[in-house]
């Protein structure tokens, strides 16, 4: 991530340019030593994971960088990804999210998680042990704040009562909502099918993971063809200096698409070291995809 956001915006109106759907942008209310307990990525331009990451990593505020690129696009949907709602309160987070969906009219898409990160949640003096039931009662007072005022909640971690809540946002039943993660932990299950639009793992996970995921939408009265499915590329990089052959990258997403999968994910950085070649990497990715 750098810290030239100017840059960061243009490339999301040239990758709208290109033809890209979404852009996604995930956050860190601050970084502890816990980072890079587990050591930094041999590679710099690999996928951060718990544990390997710098520190000194800058992470800007990634609903603010949203409604920048909000204000410069027309069509490229917003993914705030890695959304860490046990950080904040429910009723903050709610307005932030409304008012980014109303000022993108409909295009935000929010991925709520808890993170892994015991350094900051100390930091904010947020309780790491409760952090996935802090997310389900944010889950619930959003359902709420999306429907008619007044609104009331009593709750383990939150209570309110009668508060009004204008404006809602653009969509009648508030952004849409992704979820991800490792494995399908029943946790994850049971939110993707109360709550989820679409699903976004770490990785492609095994066949038996969708199959709990379609027997647990089916318990919803839903169907897993109602859940966008979230890929990613394989950058493989022929060393630790260098940046991954885009190709080769690509090479899977024919057999994904057979599985169902919809929606893949790249990152520019993998790929190229140049900020000033990113527009024409986009087209490049575009004009491969679509040949």
């Amino acid at each position: 991530m750098t810290q030239d956001l100017p840059v960061l915006v243009r490339w999301a109106r040239e990758a709208e340019d290109a033809g890209f759907d979404s852009v996604m942008i995930s956050e860190h209310v601050v970084l502890g030593p816990d980072a890079g307990a587990d050591g930094r990525m041999a590679n710099p331009r690999e996928y951060a994971l718990p544990g390997n990451q710098d520190p000194f990593t800058p992470w800007p505020h990634s609903l603010t960088l949203l409604a920048a690129i909000a204000a410069v696009t027309t069509r490229l949907r917003l993914a705030a990804a890695g959304v860490l709602a046990p950080l904040r309160h429910p009723l903050v987070l709610a307005r932030e999210l409304g008012t980014l969906d109303l000022l993108s009219e409909g295009r935000l898409i929010v991925l709520p998680t808890v993170s892994w990160s015991r350094d900051e949640y100390a930091a904010l003096g947020v309780p790491f042990a409760k952090r996935g039931r802090l997310l389900d009662e944010h889950l619930e007072i959003w359902s709420l704040l999306w429907g008619p005022s007044p609104v009331s909640y009593d709750g383990e971690f939150y209570s309110f009562k009668d508060v009004y809540f204008e404006p809602k946002a653009h969509r009648p039943g508030g952004p849409v909502l992704w979820f991800g993660g490792a494995g399908m932990s029943a946790h994850l299950l049971r939110r993707l099918a109360r709550w989820g639009s679409g699903f976004n793992p770490l990785g492609y996970p095994p066949e038996e993971d969708l199959r709990k995921l379609a027997s647990g939408l089916a318990a919803q009265g839903r169907s897993i063809s109602e859940i966008e499915l979230v890929g990613g590329t394989r950058a493989i990089f022929p060393d630790n200096h260098t940046f991954a052959p885009l190709e080769a990258a690509l090479e899977h997403i024919p057999q994904r698409m057979a599985e169902g999968y919809t929606t893949f994910c790249i990152k520019p950085s993998q790929f190229t070291d140049d900020p000033a070649k990113v527009g024409a990497f986009c087209r490049e990715v575009m004009c491969r995809v679509s040949s």
